[in-house]
């Protein structure tokens, strides 16, 4: 069978032979539809994420969508067992690890939402412990995740979501997925500040930060400044493309109550960011969930895996 095959740490994928999947106890061989390019997959298989494992060759991929060989249905699938991937043609990937998912939503849609989409919603949930009628401040909302944290953040509830970003055509349509008041990155440090400044006066509840760096450390300075005091905002980094360091100075936390954590594999049990994964897939129908993407075939990995910059979710696709 095809596949995305790490052949050594730091290089890219090829695209292969490779032997097909063994069957194991507790297992389910999946006949893959759709596996997204994530930020994950693409870390993971370049060695430099967190979780990646040393363990050569193996298949890039960390989830996907297909068809559980044993019933035919379709399931979203997380974590395949090592050295298979979910860029393949067919994996094998943990029974508890599979969520049946409506045969109504696009394999497609479903493999380009579920890391976004469970990004946010466990920031909320099991981060921030979010409650219902907060406002809620997106940094960096003109990407794929920060498109869909708006909506879930309206779907569980927010009162207020505020949004930011630099791309100005992404911006422009925040506000039809639920956005109340949307702000450029793209202007002065001090015009950016004095833009937050009222919101940070009525009280922000929580952040989710998708870019860090300088316009995480200006969101953390100036609701030090603006917050009510003892206000505690919970500010959740989640993602850090706008840089990986900042130099917060140190009164900036002991003058205010703001609560710093972070989001991701290894700060939630590996079973509860899967539960918010379900909870997101079974609600992008009827809550009309939205993300751009781009199905492109599997052998034609080398032309798109290096892509960025794109607004558009990459996903692979295999059968066909």
């Amino acid at each position: 069978m095809k596949a995305a095959v790490v052949m050594q740490a730091g290089q890219m994928p090829v695209y292969s032979d490779v032997d097909e999947p063994a069957p194991a106890d507790g297992h389910a061989i999946i006949d893959v539809e759709a596996s997204a390019l994530s930020h994950i997959t693409r870390g993971r298989a370049s060695g430099t994420h967190y979780s990646s494992s040393a363990r050569l060759p193996f298949v890039a991929g960390i989830d996907g969508v297909g068809r559980r060989r044993e019933d035919g249905k379709r399931v979203y699938f997380f974590a395949p067992k090592e050295p298979s991937g979910g860029l393949a043609e067919r994996t094998v990937v943990a029974q508890s690890q599979c969520i049946e998912i409506p045969e109504t939503l696009d394999p497609v849609i479903a493999a380009a939402m579920a890391i976004p989409g469970m990004s946010s919603w466990a920031a909320l949930t099991e981060r921030a412990h979010f409650a219902r009628g907060e406002t809620v401040l997106i940094n960096g909302a003109t990407g794929a995740s920060g498109r869909l944290a708006v909506q879930i953040a309206k779907h569980l509830g927010a009162a207020k979501v505020i949004a930011t970003g630099r791309h100005p055509r992404t911006l422009s349509t925040l506000a039809s997925v639920g956005a109340d008041y949307v702000l450029s990155l793209d202007q002065e440090e001090s015009a950016l500040q004095r833009a937050l400044e009222p919101h940070f006066h009525e009280g922000v509840d929580v952040v989710l930060d998708y870019l860090w760096g300088a316009s995480a450390l200006t969101l953390l300075t100036g609701a030090a400044r603006s917050l009510p005091g003892g206000y505690p905002m919970r500010f959740v980094q989640i993602g850090s493309v706008g840089g990986a360091t900042i130099s917060l100075p140190g009164a900036a936390l002991r003058a205010s109550a703001i609560m710093l954590m972070g989001s991701g594999i290894g700060s939630i049990p590996l079973e509860r960011l899967f539960n918010a994964t379900r909870e997101v897939l079974h609600a992008a129908i009827p809550s009309r969930f939205e993300i751009a993407t781009q199905a492109v075939p599997l052998a034609e990995l080398a032309t798109h895996w290096n892509e960025s910059g794109s607004r558009l979710r990459t996903v692979f696709t295999m059968q066909g």
